[in-house]
């Protein structure tokens, strides 16, 4: 055992280094469930920090519907997809989310993360491809296109220009196929990308496009069907893909395409072919909100209705709340232990919001970010508001 400890000596040094950095995570302890008013470490809060877009972590029918899944096909698969790993029910769900997204099909990975990897690592196979990523893309998309075979570039956050121009560079001109890959929502900044415009440029130099919508499904375009729709492009962008843990409660990812590259997909993806499918719990949980989300439309509604609420509030007590125009809402403090105070002088006070440091941003950068749901209500937010504007205050955020 101490010649063990002996070789691991070196981590010691390791989390020295990340604590001096405020790089060492130890999260705090949810003990209710993912409400929006929960039990956080033991206290109640708001909890302003949760991608429970729709409040539907705990909704009774779809709390319901996963019971009954679990009565029927039990707790899991114990398999991969392509062994004995798909049931009916996955398939269901593939057909309602291509239905959803106004593709020809739809296929289910693990997770919004082993989607990104899939998708880039399955079609960027040859050095003679490129990748050409958005530089604020989520940490999957960057591990993805660390994992494909292809070499990528990268281009100035939302700036078509830089984009053009490395499409008409000579390793673009040269490459054999070319992938742009961008965020339909950032996930820090709450902004959208500029999808008209990528995929202009993208027909212009016979690129495809991928939009990657964890932030989008189930909160912009039509009845929250991502960004694609957002901007009247339904036909028009070859693959979507996103996460089934923000919205939809749950998790899983999925990539909506053509019934052609789902197939391919479906019979070369390394994170499908060798990874348990997702338990029938899970996915019945998703066809539930699939179809409360379509046959109720005030969670949508009432999940802007906050959004609008919260962000003009916000703005009128003096915070700088960047370019977001989503419920994802930044609140920039410019510096990392003020960030990292401010959050934690929250919390006492009864609010959740989380600190967001280097490198999860650049420094320079620092901000609390916040994202309201259709489960708050407005007395919910003006108490979380007015504890924004004392603390703020006293740190020197605001006047």
């Amino acid at each position: 055992m101490n010649k063990l400890k002996d070789k691991l000596l070196f981590i010691e040094e390791e989390i020295n280094n990340l604590k001096k950095e405020n790089r060492f995570l130890i999260p705090r302890v949810l003990n209710s469930a993912q409400q929006p008013i929960a039990i956080v470490d033991g206290k109640k809060v708001i909890n302003l920090t949760s991608n429970n877009y729709l409040a539907m972590t705990n909704h009774p029918e779809v709390k319901k519907a996963a019971i009954e899944a679990i009565k029927k096909y039990g707790v899991g698969t114990a398999a991969v997809r392509t062994i004995i790993g798909t049931m009916d029910i996955h398939l269901e769900l593939e057909k309602k989310f291509a239905k959803f997204k106004n593709t020809e099909a739809a296929i289910l990975f693990q997770s919004g993360f082993t989607t990104n990897v899939a998708v880039c690592q399955t079609l960027m196979s040859s050095e003679q491809d490129l990748l050409i990523s958005d530089e604020l893309n989520h940490a999957s998309i960057i591990d993805g296109a660390r994992l494909a075979k292809s070499p990528r570039m990268i281009y100035k956050h939302k700036d078509m220009k830089h984009l053009k121009e490395i499409l008409e560079s000579p390793q673009a001109r040269k490459a054999r196929r070319k992938l742009i890959v961008t965020d339909g929502v950032f996930s820090m900044d709450g902004d959208i990308a500029p999808l008209p415009e990528i995929v202009e440029l993208a027909n212009k130099y016979d690129a495809i496009v991928m939009v990657d919508d964890a932030h989008a499904s189930g909160v912009i375009g039509k009845q929250g069907r991502g960004t694609v729709n957002h901007f009247g492009l339904d036909g028009k962008v070859e693959i979507q893909i996103g996460t089934l843990s923000k919205a939809f409660a749950a998790v899983g990812g999925y990539a909506a395409t053509t019934k052609k590259l789902r197939d391919y997909l479906g019979s070369v993806a390394r994170p499908f072919l060798f990874s348990s499918s997702q338990p029938p719990s899970v996915v019945a949980t998703c066809i539930k909100i699939l179809d409360i989300l379509l046959k109720e439309p005030y969670h949508f509604e009432k999940l802007w209705e906050n959004t609008k609420f919260f962000k003009e509030e916000l703005k009128k007590a003096g915070f700088d709340i960047g370019e977001s125009v989503t419920p994802i809402t930044p609140i920039m403090v410019y510096d990392s232990q003020k960030a990292i105070k401010f959050s934690k002088m929250l919390f006492e006070e009864g609010v959740f919001a989380l600190s967001i440091v280097y490198p999860t941003v650049p420094r320079g950068k620092e901000r609390l970010r916040t994202i309201v749901t259709a489960g708050h209500t407005i007395k919910d937010l003006e108490f979380a508001l007015s504890k924004f504007k004392k603390i703020g205050r006293k740190l020197g955020i605001i006047k």
